[in-house]
Order: structure tokens, then C-alpha cells, then sequence
């Protein structure tokens, strides 16, 4: 019998064969969502410290058309996104999120997480999260925020914000 998971469309990290339970415990898997356009070093350490939760790390990489509604065009499309995301080392798996007209909880039977990592920047209310997870009856799942990385240049925002600084200083 197949894995709830592998009806999705997904990609597996090449290392996922190994990642194996703690020694005497169940495997303890922890969810991560995010757009993940234009990867950088704040999305690894997010990562990073996702996985750090548990054994097993499963990605929701965001719809592209929840991305146009809820944020901007985005840069990359989400099969470039899901596999830049699959390449990162803490990645066990990556699945490509539901569109904005699907609740987005549709996604836990499949996933059966037993964390949410939220990211530090990440605009989502840890309460609000777990009241919604309670009335939808996922109980047993903990929602956890990560610490963010202590670099200036940690969100996508701020490196275009960069970008277009050192060009406007470059044009005058």
C-alpha cells in the first residue's frame, strides 16, 4: 500500500530513504509552508530549524494562484519553487500547496504532521492556527515559530529592497 502522500505531486530529497525515527519513537513529522520565491539564505534557516523539531520534513510550497491573491506575481513558478525547495538538505519532501479556493487545512490528512513551523516573518498567528486546528479536530498537532536569522538580508522583501537601492545609488 502507498503513503497517503504519494498521490501528491511531490518531490522526495534524495536523502529521504534515510531519514529514519528517533531510536525507541515514532517518526515525528513537521510541516513547513512558505512562497520560497527568490530562495534564499532565510528560507534555509527556517528550514533548518524546522526539521530541527523532528525527523521528517515535508514542505508545502505555495499555489501560484494563492501567491497572486495573497501576495504578488510571483518571480519563479511553483514546479521551479517545489524543486529548488526539494534540493535543500533539511527537505524531505515537497508538495506543491492547495489553490486559494481550497482551505488549506484540506492538506493535513495527507501530510499527518505533527508540528507546523511557522517562520519568525511568516504573518500567521500562532492562536488563531491553533483554534483553527481545534475546531477542525487536529489535536495532536503543536504549531511552533522559528527564530529568524540574524542577518539583514533574511527575507526576500529586504534583498530586492537591496537591489533596488544599489541601482537607484548606481543611475544618479
Amino acid at each position: 500500500m502507498s503513503s497517503p502522500l504519494s498521490a501528491l505531486n511531490h518531490h522526495r530529497h534524495p536523502h529521504e530513504a534515510t531519514a529514519q525515527p528517533v531510536i525507541g519513537g515514532p517518526m515525528k513529522r513537521i510541516l513547513a509552508v512558505g512562497v520560497f520565491d527568490l530562495l534564499h539564505a532565510g528560507h534555509l534557516h527556517y528550514l533548518e530549524q524546522a526539521k530541527a523539531l523532528g525527523d521528517h520534513l515535508t514542505v508545502v510550497v505555495a499555489h501560484d494562484d494563492t501567491v497572486r491573491k495573497r501576495k504578488h506575481e510571483p518571480v519563479t513558478n511553483q514546479d521551479l519553487r517545489q524543486r529548488m525547495v526539494a534540493g535543500l538538505k533539511p527537505v524531505d519532501v515537497v508538495v506543491v500547496g492547495n489553490p486559494p479556493d481550497v482551505p488549506i487545512f484540506d492538506i493535513l490528512p495527507d501530510i499527518e504532521p505533527h508540528v507546523i513551523a511557522l517562520g519568525y516573518d511568516q504573518e500567521h498567528a500562532e492562536e488563531n492556527i491553533r483554534k483553527a486546528l481545534q475546531e477542525r479536530g487536529y489535536l495532536g498537532i503543536d504549531v511552533v515559530r522559528v527564530e529568524g536569522l540574524s542577518d539583514d538580508l533574511d527575507g526576500t522583501r529586504k534583498i530586492i529592497a537591496r537591489i533596488l537601492e544599489r541601482a537607484e545609488k548606481k543611475g544618479a
